[in-house]
């Protein structure tokens, strides 16, 4: 899987979802290798966008048809200067990936300490983490090849997700994880997510 992110500050959010809402009904369908995407604005209105390709040809395809310029040249109107892009090689599923069910999605960026033990780690949890957060639907965490990650997390709700995080605060294998994370991580709450 091939992941590309777009994110920034937005001007104008209810532009984004009208673009978004056009790329699905008159853009999709000519998107091959498309797989789906996660995204939306946040209250203090940051923008972010993970797009799934099979491969990152069929994301160098989607981006170089002239429908899909043309509808980006519009949508970056939106934007409050120039977005950033990561794009992302590598991308390891949680718990089997997103989940269009998810009424909360939580995006998390940072970079970690080390790369190999935070996605052997991350293996390791997941059948903790079924048992202890059942509001967790699933998740995707996009390597961007310099160490840097982008991390999904699907959950039941942004309420359920807030009760069962004071719940495991102290845990000492999520304590662990966190402290793979070279320095502060940015989270991006995505409390209205647009899941396709």
């Amino acid at each position: 899987m091939f992941v590309q992110i777009i994110q920034g500050k937005v001007k104008d959010p209810d532009l984004i979802r009208r673009q978004m809402e056009r790329w699905r009904a008159e853009l999709r369908s000519g998107a091959t290798g498309f797989l789906g995407s996660t995204g939306g604005t946040t209250p203090d209105g940051r923008s972010i966008t993970l797009a799934r390709f099979e491969s990152e040809d069929a994301a160098r395809a989607n981006s170089g048809r002239p429908e899909q310029s043309a509808w980006w040249q519009d949508t970056a109107q939106a934007y409050d200067g120039e977005p950033t892009f990561h794009d992302c090689r590598e991308a390891d599923e949680i718990l089997g990936g997103g989940s269009d069910d998810a009424g909360f999605v939580q995006v998390i960026q940072g970079r970690a300490k080390d790369q190999q033990r935070m996605r052997t780690m991350a293996g390791e949890m997941e059948g903790e983490l079924r048992k202890r957060r059942p509001d967790v639907l699933g998740g995707i965490v996009a390597w961007h090849g310099d160490g840097g990650f982008t991390q999904a997390v699907y959950f039941t709700s942004q309420e359920e997700a807030r009760r069962r995080e004071k719940e495991t605060e102290q845990d000492e294998l999520g304590q662990e994880f966190m402290s793979l994370i070279d320095g502060e991580p940015e989270f991006f709450d995505l409390t209205e997510p647009e899941l396709d």
